[in-house]
């Protein structure tokens, strides 16, 4: 039942390969190390609404969610600044997100600013959807059942912001042309996943 369920909630995000069983295993004995990556995921999931708003002021109904966005974002980095905290850690130095650059180079720069904003929405929901997937394997093979709980929570939040995400590049872009950079986007993700090594941090 459990590869079943996998393999469902991979469709649902429509993502083409599934996370490295392994990694689990190294998050386990690496807690300090993941958390501290989550905080700084959250910060940039931050940004990026924030980067949004400042650079496409004229989408009034994207403006709107985005800052929803930024307060449900930066309330979630002062949650896992808390059990940072609470275990008696300090949160450590960001480094760099080797799977977030991998993706960047997926689309070409320049374009119309609808492209732009189309392929920065894809992006987005790309990386909620990978977020999404990664902590609901976290929320049910965690020994460590308060983060388990943790991450059932967080879990269900992503995936809004993925269908959000994609939902306004489907709205502002041209539906076809859309689905077709969506399902490329998904197949090139799937080998950037397959190259990364797997290591103690929410992407990678």
């Amino acid at each position: 039942m459990k590869a079943q369920d996998d393999t469902s909630v991979i469709k649902m995000l429509g993502l083409k390969l599934p996370t490295d069983p392994r990694w689990v295993n190294i998050v386990e004995k690496n807690i300090e190390e993941i958390l501290t990556d989550h905080a700084y995921c959250e910060q940039k999931a931050t940004s990026t609404a924030i980067s949004l708003i400042v650079s496409f002021p004229e989408y009034s109904d994207l403006v709107q969610e985005m800052v929803k966005l930024v307060k449900e974002e930066i309330s979630h980095f002062k949650l896992v600044h808390d059990k940072i905290l609470e275990r008696g850690w300090t949160m450590g130095r960001d480094r760099k997100d080797e799977y977030v650059l991998a993706l960047l180079k997926f689309f070409p720069k320049g374009g119309s600013r609808t492209t732009q904003l189309v392929h920065r929405l894809l992006l987005a929901a790309l990386i909620e959807a990978r977020s999404c997937e990664r902590f609901r394997l976290l929320s049910e093979q965690l020994e460590d059942q308060e983060l388990a709980t943790f991450y059932r929570n967080l879990m269900i939040s992503e995936a809004g912001h993925y269908t959000m995400f994609l939902g306004f590049a489907r709205q502002y872009g041209d539906r076809q042309e859309v689905d077709q950079k969506w399902q490329q986007l998904l197949e090139f993700e799937a080998e950037v996943m397959s190259n990364l090594s797997t290591g103690g941090s929410i992407h990678g």
